[in-house]
């Protein structure tokens, strides 16, 4: 019965489904299944499915974002159950994000935030319009492997460039990896001001922030 149960948490996800996902979180919390079974084998591969459905031009944005919200409702009704059991996520790595300072768009950003704690990533949200100090005294305070700067204006675009600058002043480079993203961020951009990768969406910052703690090893 247990791998009916993750067939249809990997289902609730792949559908969108924040109700559902978070029934079936419920049910196997009553049936005493493990909370980090429940995420590791019924929603992961969920959210794995859509992402290469995504990255195949099968599925789109809003399923991704759908899938992502359905993933987090699970998690929010699992979490406490993992703490009551002191049981915690193995988590890959822990990454800063925020929107740099003049900019305060925040849908892609957000969603790379929902994407990474799904794919087992600490993330701390510094949210929008970000001072570019506050990237790096975040990243300090929490010992972060890897700082993710959001900018969707060619204006705000050079606070990439200025925040990179704030994590050297603080010598935090280069064990801290950087990656950016946005609309008018490119590869060349990037390599310009010394980040680590650039990803253009949700799926690719997942990837990339996975083989940047991997390096790091």
């Amino acid at each position: 019965m247990t791998q009916e149960l993750f067939d249809a948490m990997k289902q609730s996800v792949v559908d969108g489904d924040e109700e559902k996902a978070a029934e079936l979180a419920q049910q196997a919390l009553a049936q005493g299944i493990d909370p980090l079974v429940a995420i590791n084998d019924g929603y992961v591969p969920g959210i794995s499915y859509v992402g290469e459905q995504f990255g195949a031009g099968e599925m789109f944005l809003p399923d991704l974002m759908l899938a992502a919200e359905a993933m987090k409702a699970a998690v929010a009704v699992l979490e406490p159950e993992m703490e009551r059991r002191g049981t915690q996520r193995q988590m890959l790595g822990k990454v800063v994000l925020g929107t740099v300072k003049g900019d305060i768009h925040e849908i892609g950003k957000n969603l790379v935030a929902t994407m990474l704690s799904a794919s087992g990533f600490e993330v701390f949200d510094l949210g929008v319009d970000v001072p570019f100090e506050k990237f790096a005294q975040k990243a300090r305070e929490v010992n972060a492997d890897i700082v993710g700067v959001s900018a969707l204006l060619t204006t705000t675009m050079v606070g990439q460039k200025t925040v990179i600058e704030a994590l050297d002043d603080l010598g935090l480079r280069p064990q801290v990896k950087v990656m950016v993203g946005g609309a008018p961020v490119t590869k060349s951009w990037a390599k310009e001001i010394g980040a680590d990768g650039f990803s253009e969406d949700a799926m690719g910052a997942v990837t990339l922030a996975k083989k940047l703690v991997t390096s790091k090893e």
